[in-house]
């Protein structure tokens, strides 16, 4: 049976996904009672608006968010981001993940996703402290493996002691594999046999933008 499977936390107005990051507002352009007076009698429509900082809920991060000439959302493929084989690695209760986490596996061309079920803690302040992240040596692993793409339902992809190297991020997209961060529901996916999907909108200039993140499993 094919099943698609949601791995995207819902935007919410004043929600907050990192500290210090402004929280979405989301608004009104057109109401629909404003409509009315726009189209034929019995037509209405709404048009919301919505302001957020890139790096909100469940978002990819493209080259271009830690080097200035990568690729930014408009500049990556589409097949870097979407349909791509999927591959889970479980670390629930680590600290930190190590380069041992993945020995044996096969990631190249594969959209590695870091299952550490550190997203029960979404929305709480103990999201922010604590979490687990990928250590150096296997971002370096998975850069000089191939992988395609990588992902964590953790708050960083990266240990975030104040003014940090944030090896990871320099590491992956400086290979230019996209990472995926602040993931959610992966411990519903199998290990492996899901196609993974994470395409933002086609925006020139910018990095990092929220995603609707899924597996589509079987079928």
């Amino acid at each position: 049976m094919r099943r698609l499977i949601e791995l995207s936390h819902r935007i919410t107005e004043g929600m907050v996904t990192y500290p210090g990051v402004p929280t979405p507002r989301l608004g009104v352009h057109l109401s629909r009672e404003d409509s009315r007076e726009v189209y034929a009698p019995g037509t209405e429509f709404h048009i919301g608006s919505i302001e957020l900082v890139a790096n909100t809920g469940t978002y990819l991060d493209t080259p271009h968010h830690r080097y200035p000439d990568g690729p930014d959302l408009a500049g990556v493929p589409l097949e870097a981001i979407a349909d791509l084989p999927g591959l889970v690695v479980r670390a629930e209760g680590l600290p930190s993940v190590g380069p041992e986490r993945f020995a044996g596996l096969d990631v190249r061309g594969r959209a590695v996703l870091v299952h550490t079920g550190w997203d029960r803690h979404f929305g709480t302040e103990e999201y922010f402290h604590g979490h687990p992240y990928l250590e150096p040596d296997a971002a370096r692993w998975l850069a000089e493996q191939g992988a395609a793409l990588v992902g964590i339902d953790s708050l960083n992809i990266d240990d975030t002691p104040p003014r940090g190297e944030r090896p990871a991020h320099t590491v992956l997209l400086g290979a230019g594999i996209p990472i995926v961060e602040h993931m959610t529901g992966l411990a519903a996916l199998p290990d492996e046999g899901f196609r993974f999907h994470a395409a933002p909108p086609m925006v020139a200039g910018m990095g990092t933008f929220p995603v609707r993140a899924y597996a589509v499993v079987g079928g």
